[in-house]
């Protein structure tokens, strides 16, 4: 049987943390920036974590487990 390919762009979009956890970062900080205030635009910045309900998803996504 072949090697599973990981999806390119799960592989992109995701890290692994030391705990097992999945990070992300926040969307709609591309572009349009001009109506969101700035506290907005600065939490956005930060990187958050894979919700318990889609992390099953992403790590088939990324051939884990």
């Amino acid at each position: 049987m072949p090697k599973l390919k990981t999806k390119s762009g799960a592989k992109k979009r995701f890290k692994l943390t030391g705990t097992g956890k999945i990070k992300r970062k926040h969307a709609f900080k591309s572009h349009i920036l001009t109506k969101k205030e700035t506290k907005q635009k600065r939490n956005l910045t930060q990187t958050g974590l894979v919700d318990k309900s889609d992390e099953k998803s992403v790590k088939q996504q990324l051939r884990l487990k």
